[in-house]
């Protein structure tokens, strides 16, 4: 249970590396704050970035604070729901992304930038999923 959920977040800072901009405090910082013992204890001498961090934590699994397993549980949470959202907004969107940004490059928001510059033309239908996702 403990691997699934490390795993999870694993591969989530390993791929974007920031927080959910859909959450108030994103999964990055959830488990950081709750497992802050831990970082301090098993993992003050790990350099951040690319999984390291988690990946100490996995090694240190049997060690872990319950605190720590719940922030580790919420943040992989966190994710799914984003996840999710980004999925929902990318289905419903799809149409307008493909006629109004085929020429962007995917990453760092700027899909969601080209569809903001290009407002007036987006469909109603992925205004309303922009607007149940909590973007504009």
């Amino acid at each position: 249970m403990r691997y699934g959920m490390i795993l999870v977040v694993m591969v989530f800072v390993m791929a974007i590396g920031v927080g959910s901009s859909f959450a108030q405090k994103g999964p990055v910082e959830t488990a950081m704050e709750g497992c802050k013992k831990e970082l301090d204890s098993y993992c003050k001498s790990v350099t951040p970035g690319e999984g390291r961090i988690l990946a100490c934590l996995y090694a240190y699994e049997d060690k872990l604070s319950g605190r720590c397993v719940y922030a580790l549980y919420d943040a992989a949470n966190q994710l799914e729901r984003t996840v999710m959202a980004l999925r929902y907004l990318a289905s419903e969107c799809k149409s307008d992304i493909s006629s109004l940004c085929a020429d962007t490059q995917p990453g760092e928001g700027r899909i969601l930038k080209c569809l903001e510059k290009n407002e007036s033309k987006v469909s109603s239908r992925c205004k309303q999923a922009a607007k149940d996702v909590g973007l504009k």
